[in-house]
């Protein structure tokens, strides 16, 4: 479980979009898988169910509560000590831009694109992870990879206004 915390914490923020919010519920799923282990499937995946108790652990925080939408820093500049100056500029400036598509991605889709682009998660595992069907995963990472690219490629991803063509 601890060697998963780093990919824990990365799919809370997708979902809390905000790093307090997010180290809180990796907490609470920690404490969560703890109390139910029992519940865990020798031969399973561990990830793919600790993915399911934080997925279904920030649906009922966000009943609770209404969810924020404050984006940190993610610190990259400690990762990229000794870089050519050139190089580190143009990764902040990329970083930036992805996190920025990415905030603006509606949670369903956010949470979606970290678990299969970034965690590298099956379709099939996303979709026993949020409970929906693997054909919602695939209309929801459609949606999440083409928002962001037209975010990075300068598109406009508003509706149309009467009387233009989309693009």
């Amino acid at each position: 479980m601890v060697a998963l915390l780093p990919r824990l914490r990365a799919f809370a923020r997708s979902l809390t979009r905000n790093a307090a919010d997010a180290d809180d519920l990796v907490q609470q799923t920690c404490e969560k898988a703890l109390a139910g282990l029992s519940g865990f499937t020798p031969g399973t995946k561990l990830e793919s169910w600790l993915f399911r108790i934080m997925h279904n652990q920030w649906i009922d925080v966000t009943r609770r509560r209404r969810p924020t939408l404050d984006i940190e820093s993610e610190g990259l500049a400690e990762t990229l000590t000794g870089e050519d100056g050139r190089l580190t500029t143009q990764a902040r400036m990329e970083w930036r831009a992805v996190s920025a598509a990415m905030a603006d991605l509606p949670p369903d889709q956010s949470g979606v694109l970290m678990l299969v682009c970034v965690e590298g998660l099956r379709y099939r595992e996303v979709a026993d992870i949020l409970d929906i069907p693997i054909g919602t995963v695939m209309s929801r990472l459609a949606r999440a990879r083409t928002a962001v690219a037209d975010a990075l490629d300068g598109k406009s991803t508003a509706a149309p206004a009467s009387g233009e063509h989309a693009r």
